[in-house]
């Protein structure tokens, strides 16, 4: 659980890798990696691994990014 808090010492957020912000959202890294490519999930690509922000995901979800798309979104 500490992976997913703010250090304690600096103030900072840390960075958090593909696998904890699986965990944390409870879905699959193949959902995260189509939330990044349609959904403009906020992910930084560092090398060849993605980082997240806790904070910046949470925002995310709760503007509604993670939300199911009707129909009627397409058209």
């Amino acid at each position: 659980m500490e992976a997913y808090l703010m250090s304690k010492d600096q103030n900072l957020e840390k960075w958090s890798s593909m696998d904890i912000i699986t965990d944390y959202l409870g879905v699959s890294r193949e959902t995260v990696l189509q939330w990044i490519n349609n959904r403009n999930m906020p992910a930084h690509k560092v090398g060849r691994l993605w980082k997240f922000k806790i904070s910046e995901v949470d925002e995310w979800i709760r503007s509604g990014g993670a939300a199911e798309k009707s129909e009627t979104d397409d058209v």
